[in-house]
C-alpha cells in the first residue's frame, strides 16, 4: 500500500473523525463539569471509577488499573489522586492483606460530589452527542457510541 492508497486514506479520515468527536465531546463536558462543580473530566472519571470498587475479590484497583480505566500515566494519574486527597475527595490506606499495597477510596465529600456531578456529566455529554449528529461525517460515530450498552 502506498500513502495515497484509498483503504489508507480512508482509515485516516475515519481516526480523524472519531479523534474530532472526541475531543467535542470532551470539551464540551469539562467545561459544564468545571463551570459547576469545579472538576475536570479527569478528576470526575477517577471519582467515577474508584466509586465502583467494592470489598470483595478483586474490588480494589491497583494504581496501574486505575491509570488504565482513566486513560493517563501511572505518574499523571498518582498525580491526580494526590489533587483529589488535598480537596478531601480520596483518602488512601494500607492494603489490609499486603502492607506495600495502597489503595484509595473515594471519601463522603467525593461520594457526594460525584452524585451531584452525575447529572451535569451525563446532559453534558448528550448535549456534545446530538450536537456531533448533526455533523454528517460524524454522525456515523455518534450513532455507535449510542448503540454501546457495556463500556469495553
Amino acid at each position: 500500500m502506498t500513502a495515497t492508497d484509498p483503504a489508507l486514506t480512508a482509515l485516516s479520515q475515519g481516526w480523524c473523525a472519531l479523534s474530532l468527536l472526541h475531543g467535542r465531546i470532551e470539551v464540551h463536558i469539562e467545561r459544564a463539569l468545571q463551570t459547576k462543580h469545579n472538576l475536570s473530566v479527569r478528576e470526575y472519571s477517577l471519582l467515577d471509577v474508584l466509586s465502583r470498587q467494592h470489598d470483595g475479590d478483586g474490588g480494589h484497583l491497583q494504581m496501574k488499573q486505575v491509570a488504565d480505566a482513566v486513560v493517563l500515566s501511572q505518574s499523571a494519574t498518582t498525580r491526580l489522586v494526590t489533587r483529589l486527597e488535598d480537596r478531601g475527595l480520596l483518602a488512601r490506606y494500607l492494603c489490609p492483606t499486603d502492607r506495600r499495597g495502597i489503595y484509595t477510596d473515594v471519601t463522603e465529600a467525593g461520594l457526594t460530589l460525584l452524585e451531584e456531578a452525575r447529572p451535569t456529566n451525563d446532559a453534558a455529554l448528550r448535549e456534545a452527542l446530538d450536537k456531533a449528529a448533526e455533523t454528517p461525517e460524524l454522525a456515523p460515530l455518534v450513532r455507535v457510541v449510542e448503540s454501546l450498552s457495556t463500556p469495553a
